[in-house]
């Protein structure tokens, strides 16, 4: 169960503009949220979502930017490509990949409440 809620929490994190984030009346961004281009912005732009959007993938960078050092922009970058390896990490017991999952996941809290 606890995996199945944390693949959700990535998925709605890298999926870029799921439809239930489109439901408010401004889009998936309202005016005066963050925006920025990098890494994860690129990753989520070149993704296969249909809803994805500018506006959603700037804004999660730009919490990535406050959030995420660059080599853990990198890293959560392989997520897009391979949501696998996020489990994989999140249930290594390697500190080094127990401290970059207490990052993302405070990215990912973040990046849900400013961004959606």
């Amino acid at each position: 169960m606890k995996q199945l809620i944390v693949i959700a929490m990535i998925l709605t994190v890298a999926a870029c503009g799921q439809p239930e984030r489109l439901k408010s009346s401004g889009g998936p961004v309202s005016r005066g949220m963050p925006m920025a281009f990098g890494p994860i912005s690129k990753a989520c732009m070149a993704s296969d979502r249909k809803r994805r959007s500018r506006e959603l993938c700037g804004c999660i960078q730009a919490v990535a930017d406050d959030t995420l050092s660059f080599a853990q922009q990198r890293r959560a970058v392989g997520f897009y490509r391979n949501p696998h390896e996020a489990q994989e990490i999140r249930q290594s017991d390697r500190a080094r990949d127990e401290d970059f999952w207490t990052a993302y996941r405070a990215y990912g809290d973040q990046a849900e409440r400013q961004c959606s």
